[in-house]
């Protein structure tokens, strides 16, 4: 597509209606934007295009035409799903919480070094308007966090988030957020309670695969040292030969004293 002779052959028709259009209401512009352009884009990738571009219309129609050229070679992001945690349920006002989804490379090429994950338009509720993302090969998949903070009032919030090169040109799927404000919303509480329950796997010590009878090591607390066995191994050494009824006896004792 030669990009210089399509927007030769639209100035006359872009400048006549330019200048008789004086309207900011931005379903009109929506509209225009579509009928400019052969009904080619969806009316979602219309208002991309115009809230981009502060809704100037031929501001708006250049920004496509730039993104369109086929000698440009951009990345290629796909959405593939919304993992976050507790996803679909309310927030209470004035709560931190995170967004999590998972993207690919649906791409031939590799991503060049420094994209992000930019916001683009509608409602920030993060502290940032972009995330680093990592170097995705052809077709490998990677999720993507954002840390927010719902608004202090109860509502519907939406904003819009995209890929984009270290150049600044954006590219890939807009990925949606939305979310429902209202008192008494349990996303934060779900988000707590998965981070609790992650930090106690953790945390849990494994018993040792070599002593079917031992116990967890307990650590110190206060100063106090931590709890030695009841018979050490150098001890049983030491000890003089038992048979083998003894012996079970022996470790049916430690065991039940634990």
């Amino acid at each position: 597509m030669d990009v210089d002779n399509e927007l030769n052959d639209l100035d006359g028709k872009l400048l006549q209606q330019f200048s008789s259009m004086g309207t900011t209401d931005r379903d009109v512009l929506i509209a225009e934007f579509q009928k400019l352009l052969g009904n080619q884009l969806n009316p979602s990738s219309c208002a991309f295009f115009l809230d981009m571009n502060n809704w100037n219309l031929q501001a708006a129609i250049g920004s496509y035409y730039d993104f369109e050229q086929p000698s440009v070679t951009l990345p290629a992001m796909a959405f593939v799903k919304d993992i976050t945690i507790g996803e679909g349920e309310a927030i209470p006002p004035n709560t931190p919480f995170v967004k999590t989804w998972r993207i690919k490379n649906g791409g031939n090429e590799s991503w060049p070094p420094g994209c992000s994950l930019r916001f683009c338009g509608g409602d920030n509720m993060s502290r940032t308007d972009r995330v680093m993302v990592d170097r995705l090969s052809p077709n490998e998949e990677s999720n993507v966090s954002i840390e927010m903070v719902s608004p202090g009032k109860s509502g519907v919030y939406q904003g819009q988030w995209r890929m984009n090169t270290s150049t600044g040109t954006l590219f890939g799927e807009v990925i949606q957020v939305v979310i429902n404000v209202e008192d008494g919303g349990l996303l934060a509480v779900t988000q707590q309670m998965s981070r609790v329950g992650e930090d106690f796997v953790e945390m849990t010590t494994p018993l040792d695969p070599s002593n079917p009878f031992a116990t967890p090591e307990k650590s110190p607390v206060d100063g106090v040292n931590t709890v030695s066995p009841i018979i050490s191994q150098t001890e049983l050494s030491s000890s003089p030969p038992v048979s083998n009824d003894a012996a079970r006896w022996l470790i049916f004792a430690v065991s039940f004293s634990f």
